[in-house]
């Protein structure tokens, strides 16, 4: 898998990564989460991306990697998602003990929730080698200003957002944003939480794609996000296998201009 680096260190990080919202709330289906996670490294994948918002996806995440003798090559990301500083430190040491690591690869702020609180905390963490980044996030368009206003005012290694071929808001001031600032971006809702892909059911690939290597509406759509130069990495969600595999092969190197021709003739 191609590697792009973290502005804020060098880094290379593989582009494409793993997302738990709802696919790793559960106590149970260890074989097809465990067979998700060894696919999702075989292919190359690292950065695994949990927040506590997501029920049990940290303990199960936690629960499986360390079942794993490659648990230690994952990158572990994780948020802050409650206000009050006694608050935000007794939920992040939670993280800690619920993912089994000793430190977080990344910790981010969850939805903006009470971000100047939080920022202390974690630059003290970074200080001392307990996260070795640290990031903002959210996930609609409306809340794009307010981090590209957060972004501006203050030093982050990370930010996340929604960005998808269908959901295009991103480009008009967040992504060039982060870019010149130097923040890797974290790109959630590549496939709009399902709604794209059902949208796209059915509907045969243009036969460039498909000697291109693209083989899933899945692929074309992680294809097009990568396509973009200020995209770090993509997090998309999935529990099984199959769908990991098929997400994988969005790692092709295309130009955006491809890629959107051959979308809008589908009237997108």
């Amino acid at each position: 898998m191609r590697s792009r680096p973290i502005p804020s260190s060098g880094e290379p990080l593989p582009v494409i990564g793993l997302g738990t919202w709802q696919t790793f709330d559960t106590d149970s289906n260890d074989a097809s989460l465990t067979e998700v996670l060894h696919t999702f490294h075989a292919g190359g994948g690292r950065l695994i991306d949990s927040s506590p918002m997501y029920g049990r996806a940290e303990s199960t995440i936690g629960r499986l990697t360390a079942a794993m003798p490659q648990r230690d090559d994952f990158f572990y990301a994780t948020k802050v998602w409650t206000t009050g500083r006694a608050e935000g430190i007794a939920q992040m040491e939670q993280s800690f003990r619920r993912m089994g690591r000793p430190t977080i690869d990344l910790l981010q702020i969850h939805n903006l929730v009470d971000w100047k609180t939080h920022l202390s905390t974690l630059r003290k963490w970074k200080e001392e080698g307990r996260v070795h980044y640290i990031g903002i996030t959210h996930y609609t368009d409306g809340q794009h200003a307010e981090l590209e206003r957060v972004l501006r005012q203050e030093r982050f290694d990370f930010v996340q957002f929604n960005y998808s071929i269908a959901d295009r808001h991103a480009e008009q001031r967040l992504l060039p944003t982060a870019a010149d600032l130097g923040v890797a971006t974290l790109i959630n809702r590549p496939f709009g939480e399902g709604a794209l892909l059902r949208r796209l059911a059915g509907t045969p690939l243009p036969g460039w794609a498909v000697a291109r290597g693209i083989k899933s509406w899945a692929a074309y759509c992680v294809a097009f996000i990568l396509a973009h130069p200020a995209v770090t990495c993509v997090i998309p969600a999935t529990s099984k296998a199959e769908h990991m595999r098929e997400i994988l092969e969005g790692d092709v190197e295309l130009t955006r201009e491809e890629l959107e021709k051959g979308f809008r003739v589908l009237g997108f």
